[in-house]
């Protein structure tokens, strides 16, 4: 009878051993009220009169599904976005709401087609990261009394109408045309302000320009055509020859 005894509290005693993770909090009810929390490793309870349930501290990725918005300047977008949060209160997040994740799963998706809703097109897609911190700090204004923090929100995808995508690429390409032009028109002004200041200097030093046609013609004789150029200032030469012979002549 006692051997009996003996193995039954033994039995009694081995049913109430738990193990609680590394990344776990054990919080224990003893007839429905919470009367302690347990730290990771090899705890006991009372068996059938303690419950223990263990909280998971990890930071956990919940993913928001696709959210059909109208943006402030009524175009239709879906938006989907991702966030993460991690329960810093094992007690609150088991008193204070039924499910952690169900909750912000509904609240991230109020939160996102308000927040967006108030930016234009142009906003959403320029300015992800001042929305992704409203988002933010709406949800953890909420999820703070759960005991839960909430670290980020993440816009994942915004998936645009087809005729909206077209008149994008239509603005980006005439964008890229309109850049091009500019730059072939600031190279065009640098290019006649530099003939320009050539010009100058060569009014101002005539040799320069001889020195100019000499290199022109070197260039043209290595190619080993029978193009014959004769420079400006070499026809006004022989025109001032030509007169010059007219006059002895008539002087004789």
């Amino acid at each position: 009878m006692s051997t009996i005894l003996i193995l039954a509290i033994l039995f009694f005693f081995l049913l109430g051993f738990r193990i609680v993770q590394q990344y776990q909090r054990g919080v224990v009810f003893r007839f429905g009220k919470i009367v302690s929390t347990r730290n990771p490793g090899l705890t006991w309870i009372i068996p059938f009169i303690d419950t223990l349930r263990n909280v998971d501290l990890r930071t956990i990725t919940l993913p928001v599904p696709a959210q059909k918005i109208i943006t402030k300047d009524n175009v239709s977008v879906d938006i989907s976005a991702v966030s993460y949060y991690k329960i810093v209160d094992p007690v609150k997040s088991i008193v204070a709401i039924q499910s952690v994740r169900e909750a912000i799963d509904q609240i991230a998706q109020t939160s996102l087609r308000n927040v967006v809703g108030k930016f234009q097109l142009d906003e959403i897609l320029s300015e992800r990261d001042v929305i992704n911190a409203e988002i933010t700090k709406i949800l953890d204004a909420f999820t703070e009394q759960w005991g839960v923090v909430v670290s980020a929100v993440e816009i994942k995808d915004i998936e645009l109408p087809e005729d909206m995508q077209r008149a994008i690429a239509k603005q980006a390409e005439a964008e890229r045309e309109k850049r091009a032009k500019i730059i072939a028109a600031e190279g065009e002004y640098l290019s006649a302000q530099k003939l320009a200041d050539t010009a100058d200097i060569m009014a101002a030093h005539p040799i320069a320009l001889q020195l100019r046609n000499l290199q022109t013609l070197a260039e043209i004789g290595i190619e080993k055509n029978s193009t014959i150029i004769f420079p400006a200032q070499l026809m006004n030469t022989v025109g001032d020859i030509q007169n010059f012979i007219k006059k002895e002549v008539l002087g004789q």
